[in-house]
């Protein structure tokens, strides 16, 4: 069953799909690290993937039509849709890329199309402002083709991923709806009264506890991808919150250290816990190492997504100020679908088809 990757970023889904049974023939990606990433990745695997480094705009999907595509994923640049963002929607060049899945949809007709992006897809406006237009409009242009959509809000925490991470997933079928979400096999709540009862989430610390430490940048890299560039005085800002906590919520914190945080900041400068599933992960705000006074390195990261260690991230580590033209490496995870949650969705989509 052959699947076409496009918007692959840094082969989140891919890894996935290919882990449930799918082989992908190709990847459109434009960012150069995430680029990079995948030839890597390509390389070291033997893959025979075909990598387009450039906008997808710039693809005619007539090239792929003799590959009998089954499956095509992706995840479009989800910036125009956040509920964090400004929410330019359709406005934003970013969220008109979304139809680019139905162009391709349209020239191709695979037997499933797997989309994923942040939940305030479903909400967001159309180009007439309504709520809901954009993601209505796009719902619409899968049916034309014959596609039977579902949608949900997955929460990867309850499949097992260390993560609350909560984002839209759309699965369409062509001409059949016979593609069920799976139902979730961890629970935050347990039961015991439950006749089936749910495992417990598990937690980001059983991922991450047995790396090494990490060398500092511009050292040689003992564990590819774990690279502290925790700047000294974020080190002394970190060692006043507690496991499992954040800044704002601690007293006697010196006002230099404080700064402008009020007692809403819950998710700015926060120490993950042993006990507990990450929050989700994120690309501006990297958050605590849950013993040591450092950030979460790249690898860390990786690791919480569920990626393999043998994916090796390319690019540059940002520190926690200044800007990079591309992805960093933990903004290329922060974007990723975390692998084990993809190949979860792909087997599914295999039973159904």
């Amino acid at each position: 069953m052959k699947a076409l990757s496009i918007f692959s970023g840094c082969g989140g889904l891919d890894i996935g799909v290919e882990a449930a049974g799918f082989e992908n023939i190709a990847n459109i990606e434009c960012d150069k690290f995430a680029v990079e990433t995948l030839k890597y990745w390509k390389k070291v695997n033997h893959k025979n993937n075909k990598i387009y480094d450039t906008d997808i705009r710039q693809i005619n999907p007539a090239i792929f039509k003799g590959e009998k595509i089954t499956l095509l994923h992706g995840g479009p640049p989800c910036q125009a849709f956040s509920l964090i963002g400004k929410r330019d929607s359709l406005e934003d060049p970013r969220g008109q890329l979304l139809f680019e899945v139905i162009r391709f949809a349209k020239e191709l007709l695979p037997k499933a199309i797997m989309i994923e992006n942040v939940k305030g897809l479903i909400s967001a406006p159309c180009e007439n402002g309504v709520k809901g237009g954009a993601f209505e409009l796009f719902i619409k242009e899968l049916t034309k083709l014959n596609y039977v959509p579902k949608w949900a809000v997955i929460n990867a925490a309850d499949y097992g991923i260390p993560q609350k991470r909560e984002r839209v997933f759309i699965v369409a079928t062509l001409g059949h709806n016979g593609f069920q979400f799976p139902t979730p096999t961890h629970s935050e709540n347990q039961h015991s009264s439950s006749l089936f009862p749910l495992q417990p989430y598990e937690s980001a610390w059983k991922y991450i506890e047995n790396l090494p430490s990490p060398t500092v940048k511009g050292e040689e890299e003992i564990f590819p991808n774990h690279i502290d560039v925790t700047p000294e005085r974020d080190a002394e800002r970190i060692s006043y919150v507690p496991e499992g906590s954040y800044l704002s919520g601690q007293e006697n914190v010196p006002v230099n250290i404080m700064m402008n945080l009020g007692k809403k900041d819950t998710t700015k400068y926060r120490r993950l816990s042993k006990k507990e599933p990450s929050l989700t992960l994120r690309g501006g705000e990297i958050f605590y190492h849950p013993t040591e006074n450092r950030y979460l390195t790249p690898r860390e990261y990786l690791r919480i997504h569920t990626f393999p260690d043998s994916l090796v991230l390319q690019g540059p580590i940002r520190r926690r100020s200044g800007n990079v033209r591309n992805l960093d490496q933990h903004r290329l995870v922060a974007n990723a679908v975390p692998p084990k949650l993809a190949e979860i969705l792909a087997k599914e989509i295999i039973k159904a088809i």
